[in-house]
């Protein structure tokens, strides 16, 4: 969790390290522990490129073959912790391209699981949906894989008061989502 050791274990090699771990093992508690480090590194904004570069985004993924609720509530917490990492870079006008979270094709496990039963691993992929519907760039992805359709869903029923506002601010800010939200609302008078 340490930010210093955070860069030297990145330094170190310790993000390849994570990722050979995580397509080799099989053991929940491994792969839950893996997954944790990889959220604390995730929210290192220093670190994203690296992490992505290094087969971290790929490692997660690939990490969801173990269908345990800890693994899983660590995924979710390290793709939420990269995705407050990018909406911060973007709103610091460091970033303007799509989410590497897109490109590495995490969006259809992140739209998969805005509803899961498990309340941290749904609250985390809500936070997550609202920072990544902050980026203009990741708008049509997110309209035409589903993902503004559960952003719609968190601002009316997530359980927490914040995310829902976060997710109607965001919906409202988001020049293509409130285009859709008016095309959809036209065809429902049709």
């Amino acid at each position: 969790m340490n930010e210093t050791n955070q860069d030297l274990i990145a330094a170190q090699g310790g993000i390849n390290l994570l990722s050979m771990v995580a397509a080799n093992a099989e053991d929940p508690q491994t792969l839950r522990m893996v997954a944790g480090a990889f959220a604390n590194l995730f929210g290192n904004d220093k670190l994203q490129i690296k992490i992505r570069d290094e087969g971290g985004l790929k490692a997660l993924l690939g990490m969801v073959r173990c269908r345990h609720p800890d693994v899983h509530t660590q995924i979710a917490r390290a793709i939420a912790n990269f995705a407050k990492c990018e909406s911060k870079a973007s709103t610091q006008g460091t970033k303007v391209e799509r989410s590497l979270l897109i490109v590495d094709d995490l969006l259809p496990w992140i739209v998969q699981n805005a509803n899961n039963e498990v309340s941290l691993v749904r609250r985390h992929i809500e936070i997550a949906l609202c920072h990544l519907a902050k980026f203009e760039a990741n708008a049509i992805d997110m309209i035409s894989g589903g993902a503004m359709g559960e952003l719609v869903r968190v601002s009316r029923d997530s359980s927490r008061e914040d995310i829902r506002i976060l997710a109607r601010e965001t919906l409202i800010s988001n020049p293509a989502f409130r285009a859709e939200i008016k095309h959809s609302a036209l065809n429902m008078v049709k």
